[in-house]
């Protein structure tokens, strides 16, 4: 009875408690219950309370999802399928794009912490999106999917600097090769930090710090969850934590000085 009880417990009150939704938990115990019970009795009590495993929050009328996640997988993937790329380069994104991506290109999985598994077509790579094990102009596709702004913020074992993101979208460029494309994904609203959560994002200031490349399209997902393609930026005016979906490419060969990659008053923060 033990381990039913510390699920219980974890399920109905710890979760809960860390994501601030403890009441509404409490509240649907009762169902579970009364469910339980009378499937005990359809079933001859093959079900067992030493089994539980309470799921309690998924009777909802549609099915839910995260819109920012679910709109850009759909978006990269089918932007990667039409360029048709002989490998592409993934920096940090949500593995559950990355696994379907393999299935028909053959991807690089560059992340700080690596990815143990064993999947054909998928490569994990140990690397900082700060420091990317490419060479300048090397790499013809990639993408950092909700990343950038989470860098420097130590939410994932990151060395805390304030211009995590600027520097990021710098060594993005950089491996960018002539003709490649960079697809970045980023909150977008009025500029802010919150800790350690994440940055948020004007959309011109992801432009200033794509300098020297090609913004090729611009799609967003509203504040209500809303997609929209190929808008200009124009239509982000008023929004307060959105998502900015950027398609870069580079158009001719242009060698940066180290230097511009460093810390240093040149680096444009934000812009209003």
């Amino acid at each position: 009875m033990i381990k039913p009880f510390l699920r219980l417990v974890d399920v109905l009150i710890a979760q809960p408690l860390s994501q601030g939704d403890l009441l509404r938990s409490l509240v649907r115990t009762p169902a579970f219950l009364l469910d339980f019970r009378r499937y005990q009795q359809l079933s001859r009590g093959e079900a067992k309370v030493r089994d539980w495993y309470p799921c309690l929050h998924d009777k909802t009328a549609t099915t839910p999802f995260e819109p920012h996640y679910f709109f850009q997988s759909a978006w990269a993937a089918r932007k990667i399928a039409e360029s048709h790329p002989t490998v592409h380069v993934d920096v940090g994104s949500q593995i559950n794009l990355i696994a379907p991506l393999s299935a028909f290109v053959p991807v690089e999985f560059v992340e700080i912490r690596p990815l143990a598994v064993c999947l054909s077509g998928l490569k994990s790579v140990t690397g900082s999106i700060l420091k990317l094990p490419y060479s300048d102009q090397s790499v013809h596709s990639i993408s950092s999917l909700h990343v950038i702004e989470h860098i420097g913020l130590g939410r994932y074992g990151d060395p805390l600097d304030p211009e995590g993101t600027y520097k990021a979208c710098r060594e993005l460029s950089r491996v960018l090769a002539v003709g490649g494309n960079l697809y970045i994904t980023v909150p977008i609203g009025r500029h802010r930090i919150e800790f350690n959560a994440h940055r948020i994002v004007e959309p011109k200031t992801i432009i200033r710090y794509c300098d020297g490349l090609e913004l090729v399209d611009f799609s967003i997902v509203d504040d209500k969850g809303s997609f929209h393609e190929h808008v200009s930026l124009s239509n982000c005016h008023g929004m307060s934590y959105g998502a900015g979906l950027f398609h870069f490419s580079r158009k001719e060969s242009l060698f940066l000085n180290a230097t511009s990659f460093q810390t240093g008053s040149q680096v444009p923060r934000s812009v209003s």
